[in-house]
């Protein structure tokens, strides 16, 4: 499955891009999976993704919970915590 990854604020800046296109394994199901296998990828991913806890997702513009299937998503978006003031 080939899907569209955006990364916001300080996931981008860790990452080093704003986006890509990736090839996801048949075995990541979930937003939960793709963090993990996303956190192997290497250490701007390790380093990204290692408070997972804290990091909000969308896939095609809408928020979705760590359990949820990334089946037929077309593009997933990884947003950090958003604090107002």
């Amino acid at each position: 499955m080939t899907i569209t990854l955006r990364y916001f604020a300080w996931l981008r800046e860790r990452v080093g891009r704003a986006e890509e296109v990736l090839d996801v394994p048949p075995g990541v199901r979930t937003i939960a999976d793709l963090v993990h296998w996303l956190r192997e990828r290497g250490p701007e991913y390790a380093n990204a993704f290692e408070r997972a806890d804290v990091i909000r997702a969308a896939i095609d513009h809408t928020h979705v919970g760590r359990e949820t299937p990334i089946a037929g998503a077309r593009e997933i978006g990884f947003f950090p915590p958003v604090t107002g003031g």
